[in-house]
């Protein structure tokens, strides 16, 4: 009997420390056993969802899942800790003859590094192995932490660029709207091709690091995923709207940009339709396609289709990533943007974008208005408040 504690206790410690080198150590997309990490995302996640039901906008909630990040970070660490001590105290029964008296002996070896004993008889192999284990865990976890937040501030930076190219939150119509307005059109294939590196770096950081699907952007209104999305429907219009004159880095963005979020949604274990019907439906409506092709019109932007032309092309694109799309934007509770779907854990549809008025030296200032994004009733008692400094 006593072999067969010893036994369980040494497959609870070699599978917990293949957890940690897998989730740690070694850069690949969890499966299996490595999956542990996602589940206490999930349990942390669900936690402050329930905590942030109180907020009554969405700024507040924002501000209160913040924390869930670090939180993951931490509980993660107490997770393989717990099971570190279980292992180790089975490991121990057999010669403190007593499951609390090793369970203790397994703390103390574990906290004071193997140096100390807690009670019972000495097995100084399995106390030395226990307190050599956690501080290698540690060590582990502290040199993780760098990496973790070197992909966070390489994801960030140039979703802050993007206010000024998009507006708060991010809309891919007010991306083309806002080159045509300061007439920098010839700009777009570079801000393409910077978002095809982007997003391959966001596909591998966030399969390796699920974790960072949990860390928000620092401002509420930014979003990672909002960006994406407004930069691949911006060079889904571009290439339906003007097929002629789109450059190829539309298209090398598009495609990398729903190859991200399949792969993000492949990690979290979502279906993913490898290759969708381009004649398929979308829940975008052409009556919201038509609405921002007006929109565009009324700025001058150049169009060689008219929108009943270009929308078979736009939603050939769009079947790729909305889906998708729309189930990550839900699920990290991100800013709701028009043309990024619902979430059912705020209380409002779509907020629509600001653009501030167009300014030059000695001109009399004039302020382009299109209408808003339409909102939703809302799905219970409360509302959510529009951005205070929109733009």
């Amino acid at each position: 009997m006593s072999g067969l504690v010893f036994a369980v206790g040494l497959v609870i410690v070699v599978v917990t420390a293949a957890n940690v080198v897998f989730t740690l150590v070694l850069p690949r997309r969890p499966a299996g056993i490595e999956r542990l990490s996602l589940v206490v995302n999930r349990v942390v996640r669900i936690v402050f969802l329930a905590l942030s039901r109180a907020a009554r906008s969405y700024e507040v909630k924002d501000a209160m899942l913040a924390p869930a990040a670090p939180v993951a970070l931490l509980t993660g660490l107490v997770v393989w800790l717990g099971f570190f001590i279980i292992g180790y105290a089975c490991m121990l029964e057999p010669t403190t003859h007593s499951f609390s008296g090793a369970f203790t002996q397994a703390a103390v070896s574990m906290f004071s590094v193997g140096t100390s004993q807690g009670g019972g008889h000495a097995d100084l192999g399995v106390d030395i192995a226990a307190g050599a284990t956690w501080a290698v865990v540690v060590t582990l976890q502290i040199a993780y932490l760098p990496s973790l937040y070197d992909a966070f501030n390489r994801r960030e930076s140039l979703v802050a660029m993007l206010e000024s190219r998009a507006g708060l939150p991010a809309w891919g119509p007010e991306v083309l709207a806002r080159h045509q307005l300061v007439g920098i059109i010839d700009a777009l294939p570079d801000l393409y091709s910077d978002w095809e590196r982007w997003a391959a770096d966001v596909a591998e950081s966030h399969t390796t690091y699920p974790v960072l699907l949990l860390f928000r952007s620092p401002e509420p209104w930014y979003s990672w995923a909002v960006g994406l999305l407004a930069v691949l429907d911006a060079a889904a219009m571009y290439l339906a709207l003007s097929p002629d004159a789109s450059a190829s880095q539309a298209r090398l963005c598009l495609r990398m940009g729903f190859t991200t979020f399949n792969r993000i949604a492949k990690t979290l274990g979502w279906p993913v339709d490898p290759d969708p019907n381009p004649e398929g439906p979308i829940s975008l409506t052409f009556e919201e396609f038509q609405q921002a092709v007006h929109m565009l019109q009324e700025i001058g932007y150049p169009m060689e289709l008219t929108a009943e032309e270009a929308w078979p092309n736009f939603r050939g694109w769009r079947v790729n990533y909305e889906t998708t799309a729309y189930r990550l934007a839900d699920r990290i509770v991100a800013p709701p943007a028009p043309w990024s779907g619902s979430r059912s854990h705020l209380h409002t549809g779509p907020v629509a974008p600001r653009r501030p008025p167009q300014r030059s030296p000695g001109a009399k200032v004039v302020a382009v208005v299109r209408p808003d994004a339409e909102v939703s009733p809302p799905r219970r008692r409360g509302t959510l408040t529009r951005p205070k400094n929109p733009r």
